[in-house]
């Protein structure tokens, strides 16, 4: 018979609360992400990944001017030893600092196929290879000497830096960019000169703020190089708070070519923008008529950025190509700044510039105090050893007999010389070789200078005024590495306003200027029709619908409409559905009010007047440049109150000296338009008086010619003033009922033009 097999035991159970589960793990992911992978050290500028891959380079030996090493050696080394989180995220990381347009200085020097600003991707790690630049060895310096913390790898098995000693402020010069749980952090590159300007600012003067800063650090240094068009407020204000943004544009420059032709060559790109998607972008742009200045696009790129922008015609305005480019593409960019960092290593805080300046200062400091202190330590430790030599020097003969006859000869050696342990020691492992080297003049000279040297660490380490004053010359040697001479050190990015443009004509320039036919229904649906379109028998509309409102207009115009609430909308027909189907309503487009429906649309043509005039009878002439409104919501002119409503708008044409109005009452009236004010927004005067209802229609002419009117046949009659004699009279009078023939609407029929 076989074993029975008795089931083990259930192991037991503890409930918890879905909530409290999801929480505890929830905040050990959140604090997982923002100390260990998004956010960067304030003090080196680094995120746990890049901090690893430079100390797992610096133990492969990979200084500069060393031979390369396969970066999948590196890359190995580094998952193997102290990050464990997949080869790629590793090999990202390290070509990025190896790219010089995306790192404005590289930690990486890199041999191979490391990607390209087009978007290309690098090369397989096994075909690329790296070692260090001059930055990194500046970040790593002192390592070796007790400069930081170090902490277990991983597994235990290792250690490694909790921080760099950082002496290069990575953190501004370099930038970083991260998301990681309910936080983000973007911090653009800088100049490293005019950043060591500012910290040896600080050092002499520890109280000062971020705005006085400004005088050396003027913004963001990107390493593609453009433009930035932000005023000096809002650069002053982004760098005070540690949040803003800093739009940047591509530079450009204008070539002449034969026959009056010009062409503009873009030769810096924004930062992280990739060239091959935005030269695609553009093109998309051009097929789809959406730039009509624009006559071709060609990238000429070799090393340098090179990309070639034809006109339509010579005739255009180059910086006005230009507007329309950086309205609708990447040439224009913003690049947020969000100075979100870990303080110390552990806590998240948005600073501003002189703080983030003041934690590197800081940490400089520390990483002295420590080297001091480690240096110290092995001064007294090698002086301690030199005197155990100088006693085994002048009694050599003895010592090597007691080594010879006694089995143990260093307690021996301790009570007859008076020799510590660590002298003792150091007698005993001196190799016979060096006996022939052993000279007290060799002894007391390097006793006398690791004496003097112990001075001087003592009297850093006593004063505070000794310990800036070495951070100061240390910040100096970075500036004068990378000083604006260098070809590195050389600011890349520029400052200038942005032009002023005259924005009617930029959004004409964004438009292919073509015929249509504006299509109104009657329940407020919008459409356009290509061409001016007379017939409009066979349009379709929706059901209870119909044909309201058509007139012709052109793709560049802009219309206005007034609603019963008093508001005038603007919009442009550009942004019009087409005639497919039946159009949109026009609410999608402006924010008008459920209740309020459309009195009037037109086409916008500037330098008019208007007579508007509220059911109540109201009104005044405005000037139709004063009723251009640039948002959703539209502007207010006349001024109503439910239930009263604006009611008709006329176009008083020049020469017009006459006003006709006519009530629901069936009564006219006529009087001079030299009674009705002109006025930009209000109520206006009372036109006519009515018992009961309100009034109907209204038109403006000129005395003349007579008064005007069309029947809902479209047939045209006429009046002259004579003829209308007893209509005539004053503002505000009641009027009397109209000559024969005038239409049953009580309209006059008039078309806005």
């Amino acid at each position: 018979m076989g074993k029975r097999l008795i089931p083990p035991e259930p192991a037991e159970i503890h409930e918890v609360m879905l909530r409290d589960a999801l929480e505890e793990r929830y905040l050990a992911y959140a604090l997982s992400t923002i100390m260990h992978r998004a956010l960067p050290d304030a003090r080196d500028g680094m995120k746990p990944v890049h901090r690893r891959i430079l100390y797992g380079m610096r133990l492969l030996r990979l200084d500069p001017g060393t031979p390369f090493k396969k970066s999948a050696k590196i890359v190995g080394d580094v998952m193997g030893s102290f990050h464990p989180h997949g080869d790629q995220s590793i090999y990202d990381a390290l070509v990025r600092l190896a790219q010089d347009f995306s790192s404005r200085y590289p930690l990486v020097d890199g041999q191979g196929n490391f990607g390209n600003i087009d978007g290309d991707g690098p090369a397989a790690y096994r075909y690329t290879e790296a070692r260090m630049t001059a930055v990194a060895q500046l970040l790593l310096e002192g390592i070796d000497e007790d400069a930081v913390e170090f902490r277990p790898n991983y597994d235990g098995q290792s250690k490694e830096p909790a921080v760099l000693p950082g002496g290069f402020p990575n953190l501004l010069a370099n930038g970083s960019q991260g998301i990681a749980v309910g936080m983000a952090t973007s911090i653009p590159p800088h100049n490293v000169a005019e950043l060591c300007d500012a910290a040896l600012h600080l050092i002499e003067k520890p109280d000062a703020k971020s705005k006085a800063l400004l005088k050396w650090v003027k913004g963001p240094d990107f390493p593609t190089g453009g433009i930035i068009v932000d005023s000096k407020e809002s650069i002053a204000e982004a760098y005070m708070t540690g949040r803003g943004s800093f739009r940047t544009r591509a530079k450009w420059h204008q070539e002449e070519g034969a026959r009056g032709m010009w062409t503009v060559v873009v030769t810096e790109i924004p930062w992280l923008v990739q060239k091959s998607r935005l030269i695609e972008k553009i093109a998309e742009l051009l097929n789809d008529k959406k730039l009509p200045l624009l006559g071709d696009i060609r990238d000429e790129s070799a090393e340098d950025v090179r990309i070639v922008i034809e006109p339509k015609s010579k005739t255009v305005d180059p910086e006005l190509v230009m507007e329309s480019l950086f309205r609708l593409t990447e040439l224009e960019s913003k690049i947020p700044l969000n100075l979100n960092v870990l303080v110390k290593g552990r806590i998240p805080k948005v600073l501003g510039l002189a703080e983030c300046l003041r934690e590197w200062l800081d940490h400089l400091r520390d990483v002295l105090l420590r080297r001091s202190e480690h240096r110290k330590a092995g001064i007294e430790h090698r002086l301690e050893v030199l005197g155990g030599y100088l006693i085994a020097y002048l009694n050599i003969d003895k010592v090597i007999k007691i080594i010879r006859t006694e089995d143990e000869p260093k307690p021996v050696l301790m009570k007859t010389f008076t020799l510590t342990d660590v002298q003792a020691e150091a007698i005993l492992n001196m190799r016979l070789r060096s006996l022939r080297k052993l000279e007290e003049f060799e002894i007391r000279t390097e006793d006398k200078k690791l004496r003097e040297e112990l001075r001087g660490i003592n009297a850093i380490l006593k004063s505070e005024t000794e310990q800036w004053a070495k951070v100061g010359e240390q910040v100096r040697r970075v500036r004068d590495l990378f000083g604006p001479k260098t070809p590195l050190g050389k600011r890349r990015t520029m400052f200038a306003d942005a032009p002023e443009h005259d924005l009617a004509a930029l959004e004409e320039s964004l438009v292919e200027r073509e015929p249509v036919t504006v299509v109104i229904s009657d329940k407020g649906w919008v459409r356009t029709l290509k061409g001016q379109v007379a017939d409009l028998s066979g349009l379709v509309f929706k059901t209870d619908d119909k044909l309201g409102q058509a007139f012709f207009a052109e793709t560049t115009s802009k219309l206005m409409l007034l609603a019963t609430n008093g508001r005038f909308y603007s919009l442009d027909v550009s942004k019009l559905p087409g005639g497919r189907g039946h159009g949109e309503p026009i609410r999608m487009f402006i924010d008008m009010e459920g209740d309020a429906a459309i009195v009037s649309l037109f086409v916008h043509k500037g330098g008019r007047k208007f007579l508007v005039a509220s059911h109540d009878g109201q009104g005044f002439v405005v000037n139709e440049d004063d009723c251009v409104g640039n948002t959703r919501k539209g502007k207010q002119v006349l001024n109503v109150e439910m239930p009263n409503e604006a009611k008709t708008l006329t176009v008083v044409s020049e020469g017009n000296d006459s006003v006709a109005v006519i009530g629901d009452n069936r009564k006219m009236l006529i009087f001079p338009l030299s009674e009705v004010p002109e006025m930009a927004r209000g109520r206006g005067v009372r036109l006519q008086k009515y018992k009961d209802g309100g009034l109907s229609d209204i038109a403006t002419f000129t005395a003349k010619e007579g008064l005007f009117w069309r029947d809902g046949a479209g047939r045209e009659f006429s009046a002259t003033m004579k003829e209308l004699a007893e209509w005539r009279g004053t503002r505000a009078d009641a009027g009397r009922l109209p000559p024969k023939g005038f239409p049953k609407s009580n309209k006059f029929g008039r078309v806005i033009d």
